[in-house]
């Protein structure tokens, strides 16, 4: 990864269980886990709370479509380590259901609604004036706001995936896929146990709140103007764009370019963090008011 404290920074219960489970199924631990397992409280808490019941709880969608859909955010995404991961959770979630690689395998409504997240993607900010996709009108209500947390998990995480240069090594498509499958996207409690809790009524508020609005290295300033898309001092700018809208364009080179202006790794990756939340946020905000608009239209 390019921030050294994801793959070394971890707190000592984090990395003895790191350590056991590589132990366990001779695998290195995946990216994924070793970023969430670092600070906890700053992001991965309400998160995981977050991603546990979008993909695993009570749904309209099955298991399988909604890891279809988060392959299909990957794709949009460009990001390669989620691509392949949930094609393959794709396959296993869906146990033949769903082909990743065929689109004409899946319901009707599963492509309506994922027309409509790609739109709320690409372009939230045309979202009221674009006509809903068709097909998406006739879909109940919980079943748009369960595609849209979702799309908001994966809209985050592949942008974190990305920026901080994911990759998937020998053994860990097999071991990590069938990991998240059996475990529902959920970690022990212990290891997520970093400061106070917060409770704001709603998952996806205390996410905005912990990452925007705790206590961290950077300024809860720059983490709001990074997130918003407003300007930023320098060296910020450049990087947290490139985080929002084409995260797949990130290099080593950038990650090089703000350490040597004198950034750290925890202000990189709380920068990183703040940006690709509020990216993720403006999309599923734009996403809930079309379909406020779909309902009293």
């Amino acid at each position: 990864m390019r921030l050294s404290v994801l793959d070394h920074g971890h707190r000592r219960r984090a990395k003895l269980f790191l350590a056991f489970t590589s132990a366990m199924s001779r695998v290195e631990s995946p990216d994924i886990v070793k970023m969430l397992l670092y600070r906890p409280g700053f992001l991965t808490r309400p998160l995981l709370e977050l991603t546990a019941d979008a993909m695993r709880g009570p749904s309209y969608w099955t298991a399988g479509e909604r890891e279809y859909l988060a392959m299909c955010t990957a794709r949009l995404h460009q990001c390669p380590f989620c691509i392949d991961t949930h094609a393959e959770l794709t396959r296993i979630a869906g146990q033949g259901e769903i082909d990743p690689d065929d689109p004409a395998s899946v319901r009707p409504q599963l492509r309506a609604v994922r027309q409509f997240l790609d739109l709320a993607g690409r372009t939230p900010d045309r979202m009221n004036a674009t006509e809903i996709p068709a097909g998406v009108a006739d879909l109940p209500d919980h079943a748009l706001q369960e595609a849209l947390h979702v799309n908001l998990v994966w809209n985050i995480v592949n942008r974190l995936a990305n920026a901080f240069g994911f990759t998937l090594r020998e053994g860990q498509l097999y071991s990590g896929t069938r990991a998240l499958h059996r475990f529902g996207y959920r970690f022990p409690s212990f290891l997520l146990a970093d400061g106070p809790a917060t409770d704001h009524g709603y998952v996806v508020a205390d996410l905005r709140h912990a990452v925007l609005d705790t206590p961290a290295t950077t300024d809860p300033v720059l983490r709001a103007a990074a997130a918003a898309g407003d300007p930023l001092p320098a060296p910020w700018q450049p990087y947290a764009t490139a985080v929002r809208d084409a995260s797949y364009r990130i290099t080593d080179t950038d990650v090089d370019r703000l350490t040597a202006a004198g950034c750290s790794e925890d202000q990189i990756f709380e920068v990183t963090v703040a940006a690709a939340v509020g990216a993720a946020l403006h999309s599923f905000d734009a996403g809930r008011n079309a379909l406020a608009h779909k309902t009293t239209g």
